[in-house]
């Protein structure tokens, strides 16, 4: 195949293809969800909800008629979806349980509180057997132990222990508050007693390279955030990795004007890059996209491609922090115009757009504005809000 060179722009819109973030939705209702899952590898998964949950923001800039209940039915009801590692904690398809099988067993084998959960192990089991779902207050074990954070009871170290090592599930969520049931009872027996189909681990890491690749769209081959959990991925096993999988005509190798790093793609994603060389003409789009988006795994390649610096300023100290708390990326088209403060209010049924931060090379014009109240307004029925309320200091926009 011969050499493939895009520009700034080509790869920008390769990107967001991809991602199914420019042009019409390529991804719609329960069916998109799980595709959009599957092309990922997994959603990553944080509790924080200011303006929704990381993986529901994820999904709902993409599948068109997302709403919240959606994702918890495939995860709860339909459980074609599970809550595991991979990007640490991550929401992705079931059927990928028997690849995650070297996690499991590591969890086996080490992690904190070892002892006291073995003590306790068949006891637990016993109990959910007999009540079905627990919360780690349903099943004493109050005395405190050392746990990876700060120390915790016994109960919950237990429970988490548990579902490291493949023994519980998810079963549903209320809030923050996770309820667990036995695996054997929600995953089907097939994908329980499957074989590892790579338990070697540079096989293991070779094929979540290849997902790492597809989730994010376009990836090089140096130290990358994007990385995040694949243990003994050092320099030599990526370089080694890449190598090979070059050599089996998995990825390509592509070269962006005014880029010293090369990059990579998916193999079969070749035609999004004979659409991008064609110069279609593509539909813009007006989105939010979450501080933890696959899209966003490698802040310094969105930087170099994109021109956009972004930092998820939640763990910054408040006097720190040049932006705020909970702060969106504003994606337009195919530039990234600024960045938002939204608060969804379920109480008061508000949506509260706190503030917007332009670019500097963005000016806010009446068409923008239009475009920006057309997306807060889709994000206010998302959150299914009944109104949304500007602060004072965003006059234009009203």
């Amino acid at each position: 195949m011969n050499s493939i060179t895009l520009t700034k722009k080509q790869a920008r819109q390769f990107i967001l293809i991809k991602q199914g973030l420019i042009g019409d939705y390529k991804f719609a209702g329960k069916d998109g969800v799980l595709e959009f899952v599957r092309q990922a590898g997994c959603v990553q998964y944080d509790p924080i909800d200011v303006c929704g949950k990381n993986a529901e923001l994820v999904l709902q800039a993409r599948v068109k008629g997302f709403t919240k209940k959606m994702l918890y039915d495939l995860l709860y009801l339909d459980r074609q979806l599970i809550d595991y590692f991979d990007k640490n904690l991550a929401i992705l398809d079931v059927k990928d349980w028997p690849y995650l099988e070297c996690i499991r067993e590591a969890n086996k084998q080490g992690g904190r509180g070892r002892e006291e959960v073995d003590q306790i192990q068949a006891e637990i089991m016993s109990i959910i057997e007999e009540k079905g779902a627990v919360c780690s207050k349903d099943i004493g074990f109050k005395e405190k132990i050392d746990w990876y954070w700060s120390s915790t009871n016994l109960s919950r170290a237990a429970l988490e222990t548990l579902y490291f090592r493949g023994d519980l599930v998810v079963h549903h969520k209320k809030g923050t508050i996770k309820y667990y049931a036995l695996a054997k009872d929600y995953i089907p027996k097939e994908l329980l007693e499957a074989q590892d189909p790579y338990p070697e681990e540079m096989d293991h890491l070779r094929w979540r390279v290849l997902r790492r690749i597809s989730a994010v769209g376009l990836l090089w081959n140096k130290p990358s955030d994007a990385w995040i959990a694949l243990w003994n991925l050092k320099s030599k096993e990526r370089n080694e990795i890449f190598s090979g999988l070059q050599k089996e005509h998995k990825i390509l190798e592509i070269s962006v004007e005014g880029c010293k790093d090369k990059f990579y793609c998916m193999a079969t994603d070749y035609p999004i890059i004979d659409v991008v060389l064609a110069e279609t003409k593509l539909k813009n789009r007006t989105e939010l996209i979450a501080p933890l988006d696959s899209m966003m795994w490698d802040r310094k390649l969105i930087k170099e491609l994109f021109d956009f610096e972004y930092k998820w300023e939640i763990y910054t100290p408040e006097e720190q922090r040049k932006y705020g708390y909970y702060v969106l990326p504003i994606l337009m088209g195919e530039h990234f115009i600024g960045r938002v403060e939204v608060v969804a209010d379920s109480k008061k049924k508000i949506l509260m757009v706190k503030n917007i931060w332009f670019e500097k090379n963005i000016k806010p014009t009446k068409k923008i504005f239009e475009d920006l109240n057309r997306c807060f307004k889709r994000f206010m029925k998302f959150h299914e809000m009944m109104d949304i309320i500007y602060d004072d200091k965003i006059k234009v926009i009203k």
